[in-house]
């Protein structure tokens, strides 16, 4: 499952996109912020300065809080 993120890179800028996900992803970080552990995923600035102005970019930090906590869910 790890790999599924540091794929994503790879296909940076190959995807054409109309912004219609923005508004989506905005429901992914809400419904992460309201039910993940504090911590997990990075503000919405750091995600620009860490990973990028992409979708994508934004979509890698979501999907890895995600990740991170089912791991420390497992534990």
């Amino acid at each position: 499952m790890k790999e599924a993120c540091h794929g994503s890179r790879a296909r940076k800028g190959k995807t054409a996109h109309n912004g219609s996900e923005r508004p989506g992803l905005k429901l992914i970080r809400m419904a992460i912020e309201q039910t993940c552990p504090a911590g997990v995923l990075p503000s919405e600035e750091a995600v620009l300065l860490l990973y990028g102005p992409e979708p994508i970019d934004e979509a890698e930090a979501l999907a890895k809080a995600i990740i991170e906590t089912v791991e420390k869910l497992n534990r």
